[in-house]
């Protein structure tokens, strides 16, 4: 996919857009696999970043190869910072929203919680996911998250539920 920007001297500059595949939770993966010259990658980043905006993309994550590292530059110049790094490559990420950043930590580890909450007549509060691998699927299930890196997870179970139903709710107990 390309994209025309118009120069100063009314010249028409065909730039080409990032190749990405979307994920699961709204967002874009991005994989650089070839040498690439660093002022064509700024260029075409942030035409990307552009586009991806415009569609209402979430995340950006980029994986670059160890020897494309020259890249990491203009990346940051754009927003970008690094989630994580392996031998071999090192991933960096951009929140795009105007929203507090939900992108998740390097996994070290997660923690999960499921609330299992029931009401004074015995019904219990299922959901369907806006997003995940069950997006779509038509499958109800209890409200599930992970906990944020340092909450507590009788807190992180309260705010999981709010946020994703609307529900206040007490936590009562914790069944592991």
């Amino acid at each position: 996919m390309s994209t025309s920007i118009e120069k100063p001297e009314n010249e028409v500059q065909n730039i080409e857009l990032m190749s990405s595949v979307q994920d699961l939770y709204g967002g874009v993966k991005v994989e650089i696999k070839e040498p690439m010259d660093l002022k064509l990658f700024a260029s075409m980043l942030g035409t990307s970043l552009s586009h991806w905006r415009q569609q209402g993309k979430r995340g950006v994550w980029i994986k670059l190869s160890i020897e494309f590292s020259n890249l990491v530059k203009p990346a940051v110049k754009e927003g970008f910072r690094y989630h994580h790094a392996e031998s071999d490559y090192l991933m960096l990420v951009k929140w795009i929203p105007e929203t507090s950043d939900t992108l998740p930590a390097n996994a070290s580890h997660h923690v999960g919680i499921g609330a299992f909450v029931m009401n004074d007549k015995g019904e219990v509060l299922v959901v369907q996911e806006r997003n995940g691998s069950f997006k779509g699927t038509n499958v109800w299930k209890l409200p599930t998250r992970t906990v944020d890196e340092g909450e507590d997870i009788c807190t992180a179970a309260i705010r999981k539920v709010k946020e994703e139903t609307g529900v206040s709710v007490q936590f009562i107990d914790a069944i592991g």
